[in-house]
């Protein structure tokens, strides 16, 4: 098992953290929880049927131990909600950026990550699944246990969406350098 956890480790580690960060946006966050997700692949490697890819069962174990993260937040917040002030967003965030996010700096890349937070939850999964990690639509519906023409509605929607977030943005900008 050792052996089989390394090869699982060695190939999908990257490409695991960086779907949990984008889910979450948050480095150490991201870093706990692929933790937590390599503890329930280890924990239940022997009952895994082989009925998927191992690479789509490893992002469907990462997907819902991102949602639950998610939702803990969600309920945390509430709970608190009007006992303390709530920070505001960028007091929140993560300051140092991670290798990729230094490569990514180009404007038109960054202005489709930040409309990308602007999408729903599904979409930004579709949109993170499909064309950060480059999976095929058969797979990004095996790990988000949806249809295939689900994906492809949500895809579709999620991109019109970016486009008009992204034109948005450009019109603002365009409209701010006129007056």
């Amino acid at each position: 098992m050792n052996e089989e956890f390394d090869r699982i480790y060695e190939t999908y580690h990257q490409s695991l953290f960086q779907y949990l960060f984008y889910l979450v946006k948050n480095r150490d966050t991201a870093e706990e929880l692929v933790q937590e997700v390599y503890i329930k692949v280890f924990q239940s490697y022997s009952g895994f049927e082989g009925k998927s890819s191992e690479k789509t069962w490893l992002y469907s174990v990462a997907r819902h131990v991102g949602i639950d993260w998610i939702r803990k937040q969600n309920r945390q917040k509430r709970r608190w909600l009007g006992l303390f002030s709530v920070a505001s967003e960028e007091e929140i965030k993560d300051p140092s950026p991670l290798p990729d996010e230094i490569v990514m700096s180009r404007d038109g890349i960054q202005m489709i990550y930040s409309s990308l937070q602007k999408c729903n939850l599904d979409q930004q999964q579709v949109i993170i699944l499909r064309y950060i990690d480059s999976l095929t639509i058969k797979e990004t519906a095996e790990i988000l246990n949806w249809s295939e023409s689900k994906v492809k509605t949500t895809q579709h929607r999620a991109i019109q969406k970016l486009k008009e977030l992204t034109g948005e943005v450009v019109s603002s900008a365009v409209k701010e350098g006129e007056g």
